[in-house]
């Protein structure tokens, strides 16, 4: 007769009960709701009291005669800085420094930026090296950069004259005569900027798809023809953006031109921000100086609704292809 085995049965773990959440109070409720803005604050905080209250306060200024000698007793004056200026020949005369500046500045720039980066794109020897020397002088300060060109442009010792000199074309004053006063301060600039701009364009290029080309080399495309199909519709964003960039930093620019130039000679290098610095630290007219600064963001205003709506019209061009 068998004997009957008894299996055991395993024991299943009772289910333990669901953990209460710990009550980390009134304080750490409020975190939790509000975490996303605590982080964002201090980037809030510092854009409110170093942009917005100074524009906000340079705005305010500009409906003052507020002079220099006693910045606490400007008297409202309402539209007469902006009439004043808007009739004075001086002040034309830096805008259209400015958009001269800033036009010579941006295609050079732009242009020459865009050349190297498609020349460092291609694979040869010793390409990294040259990389690292192309970016020198962005990295030089900018009044290093500046003390560099006077002492290129120097009527005696500058290199510069020396080198016209050697090949026949004779000396120059490049700091004193008003011919060569704008080229001084743009060459400057570009030789500052343009490796910021091949950078930038040196990353949109290596973004590229390489199948996209051998693609079009397949089909029998030259390589023109498939840096105009391919390459170039790719990048034309990052063209857009860093040309916006340039354009808005030539504006401002201040240090390299008046550390050249200082707004001379014959004031052909007066811009925009040159003029804002004389009218109120030579003439003392601090309300006059904040209308000129607030006519100058007017302009890099225009400059960005204007890429902005270039932007919409490449968007919509592009949804309907």
């Amino acid at each position: 007769m068998a004997t009957p085995t008894l299996e055991a049965r395993p024991q299943t773990p009772s289910a333990s009960p669901p953990r209460r959440r710990r009550d980390t109070g009134a304080i750490g409720r409020f975190i939790e709701r509000n975490g996303a803005y605590l982080f964002l604050f201090p980037a809030i905080a510092y854009l409110a009291i170093f942009t917005v209250f100074p524009l906000i306060r340079g705005v305010l200024l500009s409906f003052t005669a507020t002079k220099l000698v006693n910045p606490a007793g400007g008297r409202p004056v309402g539209m007469e800085n902006y009439e004043y200026l808007l009739s004075s020949d001086k002040f034309w005369s830096s805008v259209i420094t400015t958009l001269l500046y800033t036009l010579f500045t941006v295609v050079f720039s732009v242009g020459i930026g865009t050349a190297g980066a498609l020349l460092l794109n291609t694979a040869f020897k010793g390409r990294g090296i040259i990389r690292a020397i192309a970016t020198i002088p962005w990295a030089v300060p900018t009044v290093a950069a500046a003390l560099i060109f006077v002492w290129i442009y120097n009527n005696e010792q500058g290199i510069l004259n020396r080198t016209t000199s050697a090949l026949g074309l004779g000396e120059h004053g490049w700091l004193v005569d008003p011919k060569y006063g704008l080229f001084a301060v743009t060459l400057a600039t570009v030789w500052k900027l343009t490796p910021l701009v091949m950078l930038v364009m040196l990353s949109a290029l290596q973004s590229v798809p390489h199948e996209l080309r051998e693609a079009t080399w397949v089909d029998g495309a030259t390589r023109f023809q498939s840096f105009r199909a391919v390459t170039l519709p790719h990048i034309m964003p990052t063209v857009r953006v860093i040309t916006l960039l340039m354009t808005i930093w030539s504006i401002r620019r201040f240090e390299i031109i008046f550390l050249i130039t200082g707004g001379g000679p014959l004031d052909v290098t007066n811009t925009l921000v040159v003029n804002v610095y004389r009218t109120a630290f030579q003439d003392q007219n601090l309300g006059r100086a904040a209308a000129i600064g607030a006519l100058g963001l007017v302009l890099s205003l225009l400059v960005t609704v204007v890429y902005f709506i270039v932007e919409q019209i490449q968007e919509r061009q592009e949804s309907q292809r």
